[in-house]
């Protein structure tokens, strides 16, 4: 069996180093999550190279490492926080967000994260499961682009996919003061990581944080 401590406390010295990860919980959370849960059977070597690593044969990811560290921050996670993914994929970046906000048993958080790939759906949830993240992550089938009215309203929503524009549902479900987090721009190219917070129901700020390659957004609301 890999020890696989070496190589990520070598992945976090250099994130720190190059300011990629300046929220000392996300550090925690990446230390904490083992990521080698979370890739196919036949990549467990490679969970700690910083890379996307394709998921089986669905023409989906798990984003490579720095990029899962880089969403905790942008987020601006707290312990309570309720959560949407659009993108449940392998159930990695879900577990880095639930490790994050569920640290204090007195005032747990939770994820909701939507999955429109059925092949994935049962992968996330055993590894949600093998990891001890099952009872803090909700692992969902459907449309992420309609979000998941069922729970709403959020405090954060993030999508793991990059799509054309932010779907009107998310923004709907998206509390007041809340923060949403997308890669906006058409797949096979750079898109542009965008943060966008609601200041009241008709008003919104956003910030570009970064130049980000993602798979598309699959859905009503993306390509």
């Amino acid at each position: 069996m890999i020890d696989f401590t070496e190589q990520k406390e070598r992945l976090i010295e250099y994130y720190c180093q190059m300011g990629y990860v300046k929220d000392q919980s996300s550090i925690e959370a990446f230390r904490c999550v083992p990521r080698e849960n979370f890739v196919p059977p036949n990549q467990i070597s490679l969970a700690y190279i910083d890379r996307p690593l394709s998921l089986m044969n669905t023409g989906q990811t798990i984003s490579a490492p720095h990029m899962t560290v880089m969403i905790l921050d942008y987020l601006e996670l707290k312990a309570g926080l309720k959560i949407l993914e659009v993108g449940a994929g392998s159930g990695y970046q879900a577990a880095l967000i639930a490790s994050a906000i569920c640290s204090d048993p007195l005032n747990k958080g939770h994820v909701y994260t939507v999955e429109i790939v059925p092949e994935l759906i049962k992968f996330a949830q055993n590894n949600l499961k093998k990891s001890g993240l099952n009872e803090d992550v909700t692992v969902i089938s459907g449309d992420g682009t309609l979000g998941y009215p069922e729970q709403a309203p959020y405090d954060r929503i993030i999508l793991t996919a990059a799509g054309p524009q932010v779907p009107p549902p998310l923004m709907e479900q998206l509390k007041i003061g809340g923060i949403l987090v997308i890669p906006l721009g058409r797949p096979g190219l750079w898109q542009q990581m965008t943060r966008i917070r609601k200041l009241d129901e008709n008003k919104i700020k956003e910030e570009l944080l970064s130049s980000v390659a993602f798979v598309p957004l699959r859905g009503k609301y993306g390509y």
